[in-house]
């Protein structure tokens, strides 16, 4: 009999499937007729999904203005694009492309009938005011898999620099509508983009997995995720160009599952670091996903077993083991050692760089140190020193 208490939040209705990009005209008329679309700069509106989308909405009346988001989105370019379409009397936000197209969707979504800068919402910067809304309605269309933002309540923004940060605008109002994951807009992903976006997919269901905030429903969830990890990372990785129809559609439910994971159960010491790397250096969310994951790992089931070794979460880690390791094993040390082994493989074979190419160096590692402890290292399954979190990072200079 389940223990657990829990409380499942707004989710989006979810169109999944090959070919469910046809029916998002059908649900922009649902809104109106004025459509704001956010894309990424280059990779959908490149494609003919594009075009046919275009064609569609002529067809229908649907009169549509076009922004695009080529990195991950600031504080400032959101205020801009709100600034700029405020008054346009936008009925939908369409947001089609990876997580940074989609978390900028999402938070101009939330400010366009709102009279405030998103700074007066950022967690952990200015005066964290209540959002009270009203959201303009939001889609959200994924073209890789990794972030799950299609799914999540918050839009990520950063500042980079000495100065930076990369904090959420969090809000139930922001949930999208709908989340359409079509696995075909998945076709245009290089080599690198499915490396990097698959491990954060994989550890953003690890991660939630081990949560302090895990629970039966979040759990089930992400054991079907990681299961769709282990049948689908590698394969597309190693060909990307072909025909990876059924390797495409499990990286694109896995990303999907771990967006809801996440934003019902929060992350842990990877995520916790991810904050202020990619604030302080211009590296990109899911290579220090990728790179960390292995290292965090061991450091956090050392850490268990020195000072927590009643935790679920040592249990939770032989399972993982057990399922991206596709066998069963004599007993929990046998198991922790093989799930390191594999994502420090995995790592190397994704080709993930370390993060000493992206300019950290020892001098910086107590800045990082010093600002990783937000909200994902809260729900880590154990507070770690900040001699464990700064080895996690000198293990991948």
């Amino acid at each position: 009999m389940l223990q657990n208490v829990f409380s499942i939040g707004c989710l989006p209705r979810v169109e999944f499937g090959a070919g469910t990009l046809a029916r998002v005209p059908d649900i922009v008329s649902r809104y109106g007729s004025s459509v704001l679309l956010v894309t990424g700069s280059r990779s959908f509106p490149s494609t003919p999904q594009w075009n046919a989308l275009i064609h569609t909405f002529g067809k229908r009346d649907i009169s549509w203005h076009h922004i695009t988001i080529d990195a991950e989105p600031s504080p400032q370019l959101v205020d801009e694009v709100v600034a700029e379409y405020a008054g346009a009397h936008i009925d939908v936000v369409l947001g089609v492309g990876g997580g940074s197209a989609l978390d900028a969707a999402k938070a101009i979504a939330g400010l366009l009938r709102v009279q405030h800068s998103v700074m007066d919402y950022l967690e952990g910067v200015g005066p964290e005011l209540s959002y009270k809304g009203p959201s303009v309605p939001l889609i959200a269309v994924p073209t890789t898999a990794g972030t799950g933002s299609e799914a999540t309540r918050n839009a990520v923004l950063s500042k980079t620099g000495t100065d930076g940060f990369k904090k959420s605008f969090r809000d139930e109002q922001l949930v999208a509508q709908y989340a359409v994951v079509d696995p075909e807009l998945l076709r245009s992903c290089p080599a690198h983009v499915i490396a990097a976006n698959g491990m954060d997919a994989l550890t953003q269901l690890l991660e939630s997995f081990v949560s302090l905030r895990a629970n039966a429903f979040t759990d089930a969830l992400s054991v079907s995720g990681l299961h769709a990890v282990r049948e689908g990372l590698l394969p597309w990785y190693q060909n990307a160009s072909g025909e990876t129809t059924t390797a495409r559609s499990c990286m694109a439910y896995a990303a999907l599952l771990s967006g809801i994971t996440l934003a019902h159960c929060g992350l842990g010491s990877v995520h916790g670091l991810a904050s202020p790397l990619g604030a302080f250096y211009p590296i990109p969310h899911g290579v220090v996903c990728g790179t960390l994951v292995a290292t965090c790992t061991a450091v956090n089931i050392e850490a268990l077993k020195s000072r927590a070794p009643e935790s679920v979460a040592l249990s939770k880690y032989a399972e993982v083991a057990g399922i991206l390791c596709n066998q069963s094993f004599s007993n929990h040390e046998a198991a922790w050692e093989a799930l390191v082994k594999l994502l420090a493989e995995w790592t190397d074979l994704l080709g993930l760089p370390r993060l000493g190419d992206y300019g950290l160096n020892e001098s910086g590692l107590d800045h990082v140190v010093a600002h990783s402890r937000g909200s994902s290292m809260k729900t880590n399954p154990l507070t770690l020193t900040d001699n464990e979190i700064k080895a996690c990072l000198q293990e991948r200079l």
